[in-house]
């Protein structure tokens, strides 16, 4: 079993349209707090991103906000409790968001969300990175996402051994769980290392 010092949640910017998305940010800033664990995230005071954080804020959890400064100079950043990295450019934000986590876990969001997942999920295949990432599937969101991964699997363009690094869960414990227990796919190799990415 890992040791989760801080994970990192990628999540919308918009809190969505369904109140179980909101729900689900807040557990997840509730439940790293009771672990003991800390939260990396982007940075951001609004949407998903702001609950999560405020949550785990107010119980008591350390959080991390990463941001680029073009972001940051639009007055989206959160302010107080939250211990601030600003960054120069989208890629580092990742980079760093990846540095500071033991592993991923992925709410409701729209492309930055995707992005940032997807990043995660190469960087596991390619052998750049070695921790989990878990899409919270929060009332079937990423069903239709995580069934197009199983086509493209299907029709040879993702590796059968690569299938399981996106990993789903059904709630916030399961989630944290997934990734405190994971372990590298048999039959995945490493094609990069951290320093060549």
């Amino acid at each position: 079993m890992r040791t989760l010092r801080r994970i990192c949640v990628f999540c919308g910017s918009s809190p969505g349209v369904k109140p179980a998305y909101a729900e689900a940010a807040r557990a997840l800033g509730r439940e790293v707090a009771r672990r003991g664990v800390g939260l990396v995230y982007g940075g951001g005071a609004v949407g998903l991103m702001g609950i999560a954080a405020d949550a785990a804020l107010q119980a008591g959890a350390e959080v991390i906000g990463v941001i680029p400064y073009g972001l940051l100079k639009r007055e989206v950043g959160h302010g107080g409790g939250v211990e601030m990295h600003v960054v120069s450019t989208m890629h580092e934000r990742k980079a760093k968001m990846a540095e500071l986590s033991d592993g991923f876990v992925v709410l409701p969001g729209g492309y930055g969300t995707l992005e940032e997942a997807v990043e995660a999920l190469t960087w596991a295949q390619l052998g750049i990175q070695d921790k989990g990432v878990v899409f919270l599937d929060v009332e079937g969101f990423w069903g239709p996402f995580l069934g197009a991964l199983d086509h493209m699997t299907e029709q040879g363009f993702i590796r059968p051994p690569h299938r399981p690094l996106a990993m789903r869960a059904p709630d916030v414990g399961a989630a944290l769980d997934a990734l405190a227990n994971y372990t590298k796919p048999p039959g995945t190799q490493v094609w990069l290392r951290p320093e060549q990415m």
